[in-house]
């Protein structure tokens, strides 16, 4: 994989591109998608950005949501677009399978493709162009570096600075993550500089929800969240049957594993959801231990250091236990 700086000199004539991300995009993967695309189209470029799958509600308000075409919905057209794209971005993933559907179709694609993440390992050898840094807060960091690296930074407007600030807004907990390092600041003031207006942000990702998500929230707090104060950890197992019952759509059961953080002593919370085809997992830690590894050993996953997430074929009873028979083997989090 060639650096990311290689690919600016390709720009400078008009192309076909498409722009994509991981299945059910979050707040960053929307953002920065979003955010490049704006900025893409204003250098001349025809692009168009797919999601392989469905997006929460509570990103449809960005800037061009409503353009992004969901691969499983338009198969056909986006397919179209894949074969006559001369470049193709990935956004905040770092190897095929991460797009479902979308993954022999990625892996055949002859164009120039170019990865722009945060995660680790990636896997280089499928991409022409690059950059993977994992000390970034956001993919929607990197967005506005290669803005800027472009010299292009009086390109950024106001639909491009509201979707990359909310990215990084996600993908830091409102700055409250360790990757929020002194640059996403700065960061932050040169969009306000721009006229960014982060109150309209804030109120777009975290005060846009139904009645039945909060009382879902009630519910899994009350009855589906269990503490193990003896390896400073706690567990969230969430039913099919109650989101059935809540009426829980995509996007609803966003930051549910950042709860438990709350509770003194708590170093390390996992979050399972019984989805109809597997158990999804999230993991979020502080301090010292590495959710990346454990995502990787115990659950076909992985993310970041401090937050990741995985997968199980299991029943929702047999994850538990899977979880539970693993955190002995994890001595750091008792220390």
């Amino acid at each position: 994989m060639k650096p990311i700086h290689d690919l600016f000199s390709l720009l400078q004539q008009p192309q076909k591109m498409v722009i994509t991300t991981h299945q059910k995009p979050d707040a960053d993967a929307m953002g920065s998608s979003l955010a490049l695309g704006h900025y893409l189209r204003k250098k001349g470029h025809q692009v168009s950005v797919l999601s392989p799958t469905n997006w929460a509600g509570f990103v449809d308000w960005m800037p061009g949501t409503a353009q992004v075409i969901n691969y499983e919905q338009e198969t056909i057209s986006a397919e179209k677009l894949l074969r006559e794209a001369d470049i193709l971005f990935c956004l905040d993933f770092n190897i095929f399978y991460r797009t479902k559907s979308m993954t022999d179709s990625l892996r055949a694609l002859t164009c120039t493709k170019v990865l722009i993440d945060h995660h680790q390992e990636p896997d280089t050898a499928s991409f022409t162009f690059g950059v993977s840094d994992t000390q970034k807060s956001s993919t929607c960091e990197m967005i506005y570096d290669f803005i800027v690296a472009a010299r292009d930074a009086d390109l950024i407007d106001q639909d491009i600075a509201t979707c990359i600030y909310a990215g990084v807004v996600g993908d830091t907990g409102s700055f409250r993550f360790s990757s929020t390092h002194a640059a996403v600041h700065t960061l932050v003031a040169d969009l306000k500089r721009r006229g960014l207006d982060h109150g309209k942000v804030h109120e777009g990702l975290y005060d846009n929800f139904l009645e039945n998500r909060l009382r879902f929230t009630g519910h899994v707090l009350l009855h589906r969240m269990e503490i193990l104060y003896e390896y400073n950890t706690a567990l969230i197992a969430i039913p099919k049957a109650d989101l059935v019952q809540f009426n829980i759509k995509t996007g609803d059961t966003e930051g549910l594993v950042n709860y438990p953080q709350s509770i003194q002593g708590i170093r390390f919370a996992a979050l399972v959801i019984d989805r109809s085809e597997e158990r999804k997992w999230s993991f979020r830690s502080k301090g010292q231990f590495d959710c990346n590894t454990f995502a990787r050993t115990y659950f076909e996953g992985g993310g970041h250091y401090n937050a990741a997430g995985g997968r199980s074929g299991q029943s929702l009873e047999e994850a538990v236990a899977a979880f539970k028979a693993a955190l002995p083997h994890q001595l750091s989090l008792t220390q």
